[in-house]
């Protein structure tokens, strides 16, 4: 509550949907199909992690990768993913593996809507392809 006793605006959309109302619930719906395509094709899979100490050396190079191109202004969604799913592949405690997982998953999520707040991008033509004027 501001000083004047009202309830002040939002600035910022409260589930994450910056700039594309909806944007969010449609990624997550898209995320939650993709999941039943998977289980549709090859069902239940309880098959190793392939996780361990052994990927820390790799995670920490993709830290200081990420935090290099953050810091001379060449950061990009694929150093962040990176880092994410290398911080996710130099675990062994279930806990933790699961942490970092939902971690790979909210930056990816955060990087399609990222492509949604683009502007579309001209339709391509193809070699041979006759052009309408």
């Amino acid at each position: 509550m501001d000083i004047d006793g009202t309830t002040p605006q939002r600035t910022t959309p409260a589930d994450g949907d910056f700039g594309v109302p909806g944007s969010l619930a449609r990624v997550l719906a898209e995320i939650g199909a993709e999941r039943a395509a998977q289980d549709a094709r090859w069902g239940i899979q309880d098959i190793p992690d392939g996780t361990g100490p052994e990927g820390t050396a790799d995670a920490e190079r993709a830290k200081e990768e990420t935090g290099a191109a953050f810091a001379d202004g060449t950061l990009t969604w694929r150093h962040i993913l990176i880092e994410e799913v290398l911080e996710a592949f130099a675990e062994d405690d279930p806990e933790a593996l699961r942490t970092e997982l939902i971690q790979v998953a909210a930056v990816a999520a955060k990087w399609a809507q990222a492509l949604d707040r683009r502007p579309p991008r001209p339709a391509r033509v193809s070699a041979g392809e006759a052009v309408e004027t």
